[in-house]
């Protein structure tokens, strides 16, 4: 078991940890949630030993092994397959002893241990978790310093779990993965056999891993049973009891103090007001619970265009006259939602680039519409930012016709306070960088968003902030993300890139995830697949399958519910008499919004109907 006992850390004069308690039982797998900054990596590092605490302390076994995700990208000749092995320190001193010891004890000591450690396939395990990982065959004999620090560090996080040690500490590990490895790390992390703390802004991982989530709010340390989303409705149920309690409280305290302020000069009253005066004292006020301000996105409205806005014939692109994808012929309306899918390396990106006008066909040609203005987002444009600058700054530069009160409102919509608004960029946290890319790329009102990796540095809520802007978003977009959470909630298709070709993909997410898993090497998914096919099964045909329209129908139902809940969200809102004291700018945002959030919701219930009818008219048919 991992106990933490009243654990105290402190940086300068604020207090990270004030007596926190938790125990984990062993074999436990944990999410590990709080807002940016209240000290989840430093209670890692505490557990590792990195830090060393104010008061209290971490306990476990003796013999267990602690591993936790690196910081540092590996590097050196050595190939990634050995890079991974060696990793395992103490399998490879076991190996090397092994050559070298003479005595017929220790020599029978040290072959134990390394049939303890699995030594002999080692190679094997390896390579499964770099093949899982996204590094194929050829890869896998490659020099690490032959990969982009990106690439390393999945090295890094392979070479983690293949040590497979008891306590596994993982700090946002699909920082650097793509779509597919995320997937292949869940299903892995769901089969490991030791202890897992994971420290995630990723949604689906933190339902589809954990057992348990602790939750690190205050400097208090609570540990709640079952996934994110039963935490999320179990704490905000109790906030709603503790609210009702504090209001409860705050009342009585009311009425006592009442009776005292009125009977305490009165004689015949003063042993009564003294009573109260004592209960008063011993009813302690409930303190308030504050949670931060709530992040939130806008998107401004484009104009609507005669479709299609992009139709691209025959188009062949690439790098130095080198192909990368061949012969695409495809077509993008106003209102497609298109995620990009396919493993890293095989031009999900190139197509962003092709569409956002930054890559010329080497041969065909692509036919926009001409109105068209193009919304583009990737992380690299993070380098192009002048970090000595403010936002109002760089934002005025590329907007020189709006003034400043133009500026300050379209940066309002990304949450940019006016304190963040005018600190310098360079000074800004990565998501806050990310939210100003959001604003620079939104200040033409694009008709179509193409989004290369938006939730990096993004935390939970700006992630769900996301999700909901793109949903109201009357444009197109086209997504690449690793979070397959974010591309569940906001897009309708699947384009898969592989091979040199892009095509439609006919399935959801979890068709999707089911094909992943089972191709992967050593998958018992894939070991269940192949034993079907060399038995010759088959699932019986029984028509049109009802899933494609099921699935529509779930999302639409998801719509509602979600834009219901951002519009009563925003009527709320509307109620704080603040709003119209000073300058409305924030007031019209908001009207906007629900406007559209009124929009998007008769949209959806049209959707919804429509699904609706076509799948009774389908199941009469079965």
């Amino acid at each position: 078991m991992l106990r933490v006992e009243n654990l105290t850390y402190r940086i300068g004069p604020r207090v990270l940890l004030d007596g926190a308690n938790a125990a984990i039982n062993a074999g436990h797998r944990v999410g590990f949630v709080g807002r940016n900054g209240t000290g989840k990596t430093t209670v890692l590092k505490l557990i590792t030993g990195g830090l060393q605490p104010d008061g209290g302390g971490v306990d476990y076994p003796a013999r267990w092994s602690v591993g936790i995700t690196s910081q540092e990208a590996p590097h050196g000749p050595q190939s990634l397959i050995d890079t991974v092995v060696a990793a395992d320190k103490e399998l490879v001193a076991l190996e090397a002893e092994a050559e070298t010891a003479t005595d017929p004890n220790r020599i029978a000591e040290i072959h134990t241990r390394l049939h303890d450690k699995d030594a002999y396939t080692a190679t094997a395990r390896a390579a499964r978790i770099l093949a899982g990982l996204g590094f194929d065959e050829i890869a896998q004999q490659q020099p690490c310093n032959d990969f982009s620090g990106g690439w390393r560090m999945r090295v890094a996080l392979a070479g983690l779990l293949f040590m497979q040690p008891d306590l596994l500490l993982l700090d946002e590990p699909t920082n650097h993965l793509d779509l597919e490895a995320t997937i292949w790390l869940e299903d892995y992390l769901r089969g490991y056999p030791g202890t897992i703390l994971l420290v995630s802004h990723d949604r689906g991982l933190l339902n589809r891993v954990p057992e348990e989530i602790l939750h690190l709010e205050n400097g208090k340390l609570t540990l709640y049973q079952g996934s994110y989303d039963t935490f999320e409705n179990t704490r905000r149920m109790q906030l709603e009891q503790n609210e009702k309690l504090r209001v409860k409280v705050q009342r009585k305290r009311a009425d006592i103090q009442q009776f005292i302020d009125r009977f305490k000069a009165k004689a015949s009253k003063a042993k009564q007001a003294q009573s109260r005066v004592k209960m008063l004292e011993r009813m302690q006020p409930i303190a308030e619970h504050s949670e931060e301000g709530g992040v939130s996105f806008l998107f401004p409205d484009p104009e609507e265009l005669s479709p299609p806005l992009y139709s691209i014939n025959d188009v062949t692109l690439g790098y130095d006259n080198k192909p990368v994808l061949n012969h695409l012929s495809l077509r993008l309306d106003n209102d497609d939602r298109i995620a990009l899918i396919g493993a890293n390396g095989n031009g999900k990106s190139t197509m962003i680039k092709l569409l956002a006008g930054k890559l010329e066909p080497m041969c065909g040609n692509i036919t926009k519409s001409g109105k068209l203005r193009v919304g583009y987002f990737a992380q690299h444009q993070t380098e192009e930012l002048d970090f000595g600058v403010t936002p109002i700054v760089e934002m005025s530069r590329r907007r020189p016709q709006d003034n400043e009160q133009q500026i300050r409102n379209h940066l309002g919509r990304f949450n940019f306070s006016r304190p963040r608004a005018e600190t310098k960029i360079g000074n800004l946290s990565g998501g806050e960088k990310a939210r100003l890319l959001f604003a620079l790329m939104t200040l033409t009102k694009p008709h179509i968003l193409l989004l290369d990796e938006p939730t990096n540095h993004l935390d939970m809520d700006s992630r769900q902030a996301l999700v909901e802007a793109i949903n109201a978003f009357p444009g197109a977009v086209v997504l690449i993300s690793h979070d397959p959470h974010v591309l569940e909630l906001t897009v309708d298709r699947f384009w898969l890139v592989n091979g040199g070709k892009v095509t439609p993909y006919d399935g959801d997410m979890e068709d999707y995830r089911a094909l992943l898993l089972g191709s992967k090497p050593g998958n018992s998914n894939a070991q269940k697949s192949n034993a079907q096919q060399q038995s010759g099964q088959k699932k019986p045909s029984r028509g049109p399958s009802l899933k494609p329209l099921q699935t529509q129908l779930e999302k639409a139902e998801a719509a509602v519910i979600k834009l219901s809940t951002e519009r009563d969200r925003l009527n709320h809102a509307l109620t704080d008499p603040k709003l119209y004291d000073g300058p409305h700018a924030e007031l019209l945002n908001i009207q906007t919004h629900l406007a559209r959030v009124h929009h998007e919701i008769e949209k959806a219930e049209e959707t919804w109907l429509k699904v609706q009818e076509q799948l009774e008219a389908l199941k009469q048919q079965q």
